[in-house]
């Protein structure tokens, strides 16, 4: 048996540099935690956000299931423009690391939603990159811009597919479909760090940015802390 997995490559890792950082979406029963499940009854019960063990390092402002139950809003299929599919994965976490030269510990909550046709994964780094400055290593040619009050900037990229047996043997990999990012500075400055949003399709088909931005603009102000950093 040969279970897929998909990941997306996110070339931004705010406050390291430009780093790549996967994230995990699942294709196969069980690797979330947090699929639909099914009652005695047959009925299939509503996808809650699956957040594991506390996360170590975790910020006291925001966490993976801070983020992932904001993301996991009941309209947001109808923001994506899929009205009536429903959540197949949920998931919150993040991820904690030391930037070089320094002892401080940056923690980088994340969350992912799966619908049938598209792939919602939040992220809020901190550290000292600029939206400016991601735009110009990372931007495709499309005007900086302002959104929600602050600077932001899109780009492109794809996510990676990969192959394996459930023994580890057999791992193989490849390029998946396309992603489309936006970066949303954490303050109205361009201090450093950032909100990302990331989406892709199942079909392969580019996300809109109408759609991307649509989903920004609704879920972005309602994350903890997003006014304070305002």
């Amino acid at each position: 048996m040969t279970e897929q997995v998909g990941t997306i490559t996110a070339r931004a890792a705010m406050g390291q540099g430009i780093l790549a950082v996967a994230l995990i979406g699942a294709m196969g029963a069980g690797l979330w935690g947090a699929g639909q499940s099914v009652n005695s009854s047959g009925e299939r019960k509503p996808v809650t956000c699956s957040n594991g063990e506390p996360e170590k390092g975790e910020s006291a402002q925001i966490s993976g299931a801070q983020l992932c139950a904001a993301l996991h809003r009941p309209d947001l299929a109808d923001l994506l423009g899929t009205p009536g599919e429903a959540v197949k994965n949920a998931n919150g976490g993040g991820s904690t690391s030391k930037p070089f030269g320094s002892d401080k510990e940056i923690h980088t909550p994340t969350a992912t939603i799966e619908f049938e046709t598209y792939t919602v994964h939040l992220r809020v780094s901190d550290g000292p990159l600029t939206v400016a400055t991601l735009a110009r290593l990372l931007g495709d040619g499309t005007p900086p811009q302002t959104v929600l009050g602050r600077p932001a900037t899109f780009y492109s990229d794809r996510t990676l597919s990969i192959s394996f047996r459930l023994d580890g043997s057999d791992a193989s990999s490849g390029s998946g479909v396309p992603t489309r990012t936006l970066v949303v500075a954490r303050d109205t400055k361009d201090g450093g760090g950032a909100y990302e949003l990331h989406l892709w399709r199942s079909d392969g088909a580019v996300p809109d940015d109408a759609v991307v931005l649509r989903v920004a603009e609704q879920v972005l102000p309602t994350v903890p802390g997003w006014a304070a950093a305002g």
